[in-house]
Formats: structure tokens, C-alpha cells, sequence
């Protein structure tokens, strides 16, 4: 069963920007912190974005000052803006709900040089 589906991923030039959006199932995104995860070919998972249901967030330091996560709650969407993109953001990014340990299949983000 579907319960986050992430989309908005793509292959861009270094420099540019993308927005990914995170879908939940309604009881998994209400009230609750949700995350954003990436992992690069080889490389373990990485924590990326955090955003609790009141709004705070915090960043992982290699994407600080370039990644943004909010979301709407009517909309029970999550979103990671990503700007002045660097081939070492490439990976597949991941939403996660802690408080379920619930994940998304991943969307495919590609940084050429």
C-alpha cells in the first residue's frame, strides 16, 4: 500500500533548482514531523530537511542557505525547494513520517556538472 508517494525530481545542470513534493496519507501527515532523506549511489541514507507539524525546521549543514521545506497542511503536502543545486545533491530523495517510520519510494535527483 501507497502511504507518501515523493515527486518533483528530474536531471538538471548544477546551479539550477527543483521543488519536490511529498504526498502522505491523510492520518500519517496530520499533526506529525515529516522528513526528507536522500542517498547517493554508495553512500548511506542522509537526513536532509525536518518540518514539525507547527512549522520548525532544521537542515542538514550541507544544504543550509540552499534547501527549503515547508508544507501546507490543507493541502497535506510537504515540499523541499532546492536551490542553486551541486552534483553532490544527486541521489534519490526520500519522505519520511518518524512517528510511523513510514516512506515514500523515492524521486530520482540528477546534478550534472
Amino acid at each position: 500500500q501507497v502511504q507518501l508517494l515523493e515527486f518533483g525530481g528530474g536531471l538538471v545542470q548544477a546551479g539550477a533548482s527543483l521543488k519536490l513534493s511529498c504526498l502522505p496519507s491523510a492520518s500519517i501527515f496530520s499533526r506529525n514531523t515529516m522528513e526528507w532523506y536522500r542517498q547517493a549511489p554508495g553512500k548511506h541514507r542522509e537526513l536532509v530537511a525536518i518540518i514539525a507539524s507547527s512549522g520548525n525546521t532544521n537542515y542538514a549543514d550541507s544544504v543550509k542557505g540552499r534547501f527549503t521545506v515547508s508544507r501546507d497542511n490543507a493541502k497535506n503536502t510537504v515540499y523541499l525547494q532546492m536551490n542553486s543545486l551541486r552534483p553532490e545533491d544527486t541521489g534519490v530523495y526520500y519522505c519520511h513520517a518518524p512517528r510511523f517510520d513510514s516512506w515514500g519510494p523515492g524521486t530520482q535527483v540528477t546534478v550534472s556538472s
